[in-house]
This record gives C-alpha cells, structure tokens and sequence, in this order.
C-alpha cells in the first residue's frame, strides 16, 4: 500500500514537471489584436445565405488562421463541436468533414463552394477582415462597421446572389 501511494506521488509528480517543460517550449499567437493589420488568427462568426433553389443558409463560429496563400479555417456549431476544417497551400486543398472523410480539391476555391455552397474568394475575405475594401468581380463588402469588428458581402453576379456576414470576437 505505501508502495502503491509513492509510485502514485512519483507519477504526479512527474507528469507535474513534464507538463511546466512543455508549457515553457509554448508559444503565444503573434497576433496584434482581432483587427490587427498583422493578424493571421481570426474567430468569430459567420453566416452565409446563397439565394439558390432551394435556398441555402449556413451559419457556424469559425477559427481562420494563415494567409489567403496557406492556411486553415474551422467551423464549429453552436454546441462547440467541429463541423469541418479546410486546409489550403499552394499545391492541395483538403476538407476534412470528421469521421475520417477527406476530401481533396485542386484549388481552395473549389475548396470553399464545396464547403460553403457558394464560391467565396477567400483572398478578398483575409483582405476585409483586415479592414481593406479588395474588390472582387461581382462582391461588394460593406466595411462600415470593421471597427466594430462587423463585416458584409454581397454578391449579385454571377447567379446564385450571395450574401456574407462576419462578426469577430472582441
């Protein structure tokens, strides 16, 4: 018995200093804030309505990390479980569903219609979210309220219209 209770305070205690080691090798994320011009990291909301037949709705919490050149977004529901990751390089795209469904695209456009149900130019997205209006053929972002962390587009052209809606957290 007094055996078993020293192994059991030698394991905690060893897992005690495992864990302080492995915390002083983390790093912090090196973003400036949620509207930072420097920041790859951004979670929030996001709606997505595609005026189709029938029409669709989407409607999920995200995490967007990286570049419009490389980078990841994960949508996550209500309850906080992970709907979907997209990963995107210069040479794959991949959505992972869960339940080991991986699926491949050739480009992180595809990715994204695939994903969202509409082709959402995910370049002019990491562009808004940083306050800069980029313009993109058939969109129009409203960024009025980018300050407040509240970002809009729409798009008329080509069919089916599309409108975007992004609140970040503060």
């Amino acid at each position: 018995m007094l055996l078993a209770a020293r192994l059991r305070s030698t394991f905690v205690s060893g897992c005690l200093i495992a864990t302080i080691l492995i915390a002083g090798c983390a790093r912090p994320i090196t973003a400036t804030g949620i509207n930072g011009p420097q920041n790859e990291l951004w979670t929030g909301r996001i709606s997505l309505q595609v005026q189709s037949e029938p029409a669709q709705s989407f409607s999920a919490g995200f995490e967007l990390k990286g570049k419009p050149e490389r980078g990841e977004l994960t949508l996550i529901s209500p309850l906080g479980n992970v709907l979907g990751i997209l990963r995107w390089s210069p040479f794959e795209a991949v959505l992972d569903s869960g339940n080991q469904k991986i699926q491949r695209f050739s480009s992180v456009d595809a990715l994204m219609e695939q994903a969202t149900g509409a082709a959402v130019p995910l370049s002019a997205l990491f562009a808004w979210l940083q306050g800069d209006n980029a313009s993109v053929n058939g969109w129009s972002a409203d960024l009025s309220r980018h300050s407040e962390g509240r970002i809009s587009a729409k798009r008329a052209q080509p069919t089916p219209q599309v409108d975007l809606r992004v609140v970040l957290d503060q």
